[in-house]
């Protein structure tokens, strides 16, 4: 154990071990497991996993929906003393490749019907692949091993998260980033052992894994969800009595479209909000059909987890704001030179503090543009996170959001790299040259438009039939239009500026 900030911090897989043991932990469709059943179905899962003897901090990664099996990997494979890598499941066998070979994965367990879409070169060499069923027959029998003794600084996950350029790149994150994290949004949220907490999102975010985290954290109950419609979340809150559902704007935009029970839609006493802006209307509706329930919104950043939280007692009266930093957080508005903004003077959001990643896996060039030294002013120092974002902070200290300064795509929560969209285009025959943008949409926040230059009778056709094999749903673009030509800027390269500019992006 160690102290940060006055904080203990504990080895990520200590988790399970603060609450009741007879309150209930996880229910699913799998079955309900109370705290002390969860501890040693872990046990045994970590056993498992360390019964394959491989290297210490070897990476094992996942790519499965939500069940126990992927609830407990976060906090198995550290115990094991490996590396945990979860993959998000909705991404397909290119993108799993990419995290397998980047990760320099020793593991790989999934699904059947997921492992058997690996094509023939997939997988890495010396990377062993093992089912989920597998994994769940361990934790139901067999000898288990006890909380490791991992050092808080040690490193615990990668989490893969698309870069403005290129591909995804894995954010390394210790124990003590994901304690800290879970004593954060726990103590902020307050949350209690009476809470129940609907698990929507995908482990492999850093908010959706943080849902299980903090909602443990504080003794409560988790519910994982692989939702089909936004009906199906409404089912839930009222089968599970549900207290707590995060979202993503996409999703709430669904949520408020539904006929809610007001004795249903009165069980909710907590919404969180991140993965981009709520709109004024959006947190109209939100207030007007929970109004018992206390709406967070966020804004937060893979590699420094969460930045900032907006109190409910302020969000009628600033619904605009990203609100203020969050427990272990230092938020910076800096100038170019380092120095601190003025009241209303944009600048850009610096994270410091014990939250900020340890930088991207094997990653150096990149690690050294986002991970810098923190500006003077910081009372943590160190090295901070530098977020690219513009944000302005008014008199009262609330922040406000201003810009993206990178060519990110966010849609319906997704970060897109549009070089991915690209690359996948360019390589259907006919297309000379592609790029994809980012046009303002009412339900996903943004969505994708490609541009092609090219030759070819039906080149639109195939590029959306290659991209729909290759590329995960929520990076299929809305339209495709293809122009004669690319604006250019001096150095010849294609004038994105130019290009989102005619194109309203």
């Amino acid at each position: 154990m160690s102290l940060i900030d006055g904080a203990a911090v504990l080895p990520i897989d200590h988790l399970l071990l603060r609450a009741d043991p007879a309150a209930p932990a996880l229910d699913g469709r799998s079955g309900r497991y109370s705290y002390a059943e969860l501890e040693q179905t872990l046990g045994r899962l970590a056993g498992w996993l360390a019964g394959f003897r491989l290297e210490p901090g070897a990476r094992v990664a996942s790519w499965m929906a939500k069940g126990p099996v992927a609830a407990l990997m976060p906090l198995a494979a550290p115990r094991a003393g490996l590396v945990h890598v979860p993959v998000n499941p909705l991404l397909k066998h290119g993108q799993v490749a990419h995290i397998l070979a980047d990760s320099g994965a020793a593991m790989l367990i999934g699904t059947g019907a997921r492992v058997e879409s690996l094509q023939p070169g997939d997988v890495p060499a010396g990377c062993q692949v093992h089912r989920e069923d597998d994994a769940a027959c361990a934790m139901s029998g067999g000898d288990g091993i006890g909380p490791s003794q991992a050092d808080p600084g040690a490193l615990a996950a990668i989490l893969y998260t698309s870069g403005s350029t290129g591909r995804p790149k894995g954010v390394m994150l210790t124990h003590a980033n994901l304690w800290l994290g879970a004593v954060a949004v726990a103590d902020y949220l307050r949350l209690s052992p009476d809470d129940r907490t609907a698990c929507v999102l995908p482990f492999s975010f850093d908010y959706g894994q943080n849902q299980l985290f903090s909602t443990w954290y504080a003794g409560g109950c988790v519910y994982p969800l692989d939702y089909l419609t936004p009906r199906d979340v409404v089912k839930l809150v009222d089968r599970r009595d549900i207290t707590t559902l995060a979202g993503v704007p996409p999703l709430w935009v669904q949520l408020t479209e539904l006929d809610w029970p007001a004795d249903v839609a009165g069980k909710l006493q907590r919404l969180t909000n991140s993965g981009g802006a709520l709109t004024r209307p959006l947190v109209a509706r939100l207030r007007a059909l929970f109004p018992q329930a206390d709406l967070y919104p966020m804004y937060g950043l893979t590699e420094a987890f969460r930045s900032t939280y907006l109190p409910p007692a302020l969000v009628d009266s600033h619904p605009d704001s990203m609100g203020r930093a969050i427990p272990f957080a230092e938020i910076l508005v800096v100038r170019a030179d380092g120095s601190i903004t003025d009241d209303e003077e944009p600048g850009e959001l610096v994270h410091c503090g014990p939250l900020v990643a340890q930088g991207y896996w094997q990653d150096a060039p990149r690690t050294a543009e986002r991970f810098r030294p923190a500006p003077s002013a910081s009372r943590y120092g160190g090295v901070a996170v530098w977020s690219g974002d513009t944000v302005r902070r008014d008199g009262q200290g609330l922040l406000y959001f201003v810009g993206r300064d990178d060519a990110m795509i966010k849609s319906a929560g997704n970060r897109i790299s549009p070089t991915e969209i690209e690359e996948a285009a360019v390589a259907v025959p006919g297309v000379a040259e592609a790029v994809a943008l980012g046009i303002a949409d009412d339900r996903l926040g943004q969505a994708v438009r490609l541009l092609l230059r090219g030759q070819g009778d039906d080149v639109p056709g195939a590029v959306a039939a290659h991209l729909k094999r290759e590329l995960p749903n929520f990076m299929q673009p809305r339209d495709i239009v293809m122009l004669d030509q690319f604006p250019r800027n001096p150095n010849g390269k294609i004038d994105r500026v130019a290009l989102a500019r005619e194109q309203g992006a």
